[in-house]
């Protein structure tokens, strides 16, 4: 994977990894957990949706069903990069719906050269001159979501043709040179495909650098509960994860257990946080209500001061080490009222979707599992190798 990535990756591509990514990364990391020890608050990384417009219509996407959908705004966008870098942050995960239909967004990755992007795309509109256009900026991952086979898919995403286009889009970007990922959201419809030695071998081959795995959360206005996996389930991909770590010629990253196995939520943790397209500061994607926006003021003074973001951190390890929206959807409504929490979800509906849903097994239910890889050990401990909260 190493020689790999020194190979076949394009030079102004690595260099802005090894630099934007990893050594700022780690400088920012380290600012980060200074301020948690002086009871100081921003976070270290965030994940912008900068758009609800997507042309497609999946299984659980928060942003489906929306009453009006959002565009963020450019000044808005350049603010929060802005502001996070005069904390020290300077990588950002770039949400939409498909946020390769925001016009404005290959002039705020070059204006922001110093940062580093990874780019959520379900692979649709990645072409081969998009592609071109991210190997000349050099800031950007592109991390291409996978959802099933060719049965699967279509279902799952609804559109047409999604896995050809998704494993073209692949193509693409590792001609370009372009530090590719692949993602996947394992649920009930894809858990042989995720499993799958042959599937991951080929993007090993296909010169696919990183496969990023999360757990299928059911929201949004198809919220597809049925799909979500069982306590078992959840433990095979944990125990799954461990052992493919040290088989693959892949990096194989999730964003929900540390180096111990014991699950996580780095949202709770302070570690990020999201902001949908309407500039509404979020706890994570999934969560959508706000009592803050980014339009309030600085962002640091609005960390400072929003004392739901605050008991959420301190809440939420109490109740549990998974996902609060899976594991006790009632606890998080109550919060919401507690708050006077604006919905944030542009349906209108999302408490009273939560109050009747019933508690499912989030990855919090698994067994502990420690990292068989002394790499991954090492990353997971001094690093969020997750690099995130979207999952």
């Amino acid at each position: 994977m190493i020689k790999q990535l020194l190979v076949n990756t394009d030079k102004k591509c690595l260099y802005k990894f090894v630099y934007n990514m990893g050594i700022k990364g780690a400088i920012g990391l380290n600012r980060f957990q200074k301020r948690l020890k002086k009871g100081e608050f921003f976070p270290a990384f965030h994940f912008i949706s900068v758009t609800d417009d997507c042309n497609l219509n999946c299984q659980g996407c928060w942003v489906t069903g929306k009453k009006k959908n959002a565009r963020m705004s450019p000044e808005m966008l350049d603010k929060i990069i802005t502001q996070s870098k005069e904390k020290g942050s300077y990588f950002f995960g770039i949400l939409g719906g498909e946020p390769l239909m925001y016009k404005p967004l290959f002039e705020v990755f070059k204006k922001h050269s110093d940062c580093y992007f990874q780019l959520f795309t379900n692979g649709t509109l990645l072409s081969e001159p998009v592609a071109e256009q991210l190997r000349k900026l050099g800031n950007v991952t592109p991390l291409i979501s996978f959802e099933g086979d060719e049965q699967v898919a279509d279902i799952r995403r609804g559109g047409l043709n999604v896995y050809q286009k998704a494993q073209a889009a692949i193509d693409h970007s590792t001609k370009a040179g372009l530090i590719t990922g692949v993602a996947m959201s394992i649920c009930k419809s894809n858990i042989d495909l995720a499993f799958s030695e042959k599937f991951i071998n080929s993007l090993a081959e296909r010169g696919v650098l990183y496969l990023w795995y999360y757990i299928y959360r059911p929201v949004g206005k198809d919220a597809t509960v049925e799909l979500a996996l069982s306590k078992e389930e959840i433990q095979e991909v944990r125990n799954f994860l461990v052992e493919a770590r040290t088989k693959y010629k892949i990096a194989i990253i999730d964003a929900y257990w540390d180096e111990n196995g014991k699950g996580l939520c780095p949202a709770a943790s302070g570690l990020s946080h999201h902001i949908n397209a309407s500039g509404d500061i979020e706890p994570c994607p999934v969560i959508q209500f706000a009592t803050d926006n980014v339009g309030d003021g600085n962002l640091q003074d609005i960390y400072k001061n929003s004392k739901f973001l605050a008991e959420f951190k301190t809440d939420i390890p109490k109740l549990t080490s998974g996902c609060v929206v899976m594991d006790n959807p009632q606890w998080l409504v109550g919060h919401v009222e507690k708050h006077e929490a604006r919905d944030s979800s542009g349906r209108g509906n999302e408490a009273a979707r939560l109050k009747e849903m019933e508690p499912i097994s989030s990855h919090g239910s698994a067994e502990p599992v420690r990292e068989k890889s002394w790499a991954y050990r090492f990353a997971k401990k001094h690093a969020f190798f997750g690099l995130g909260a979207y999952g």
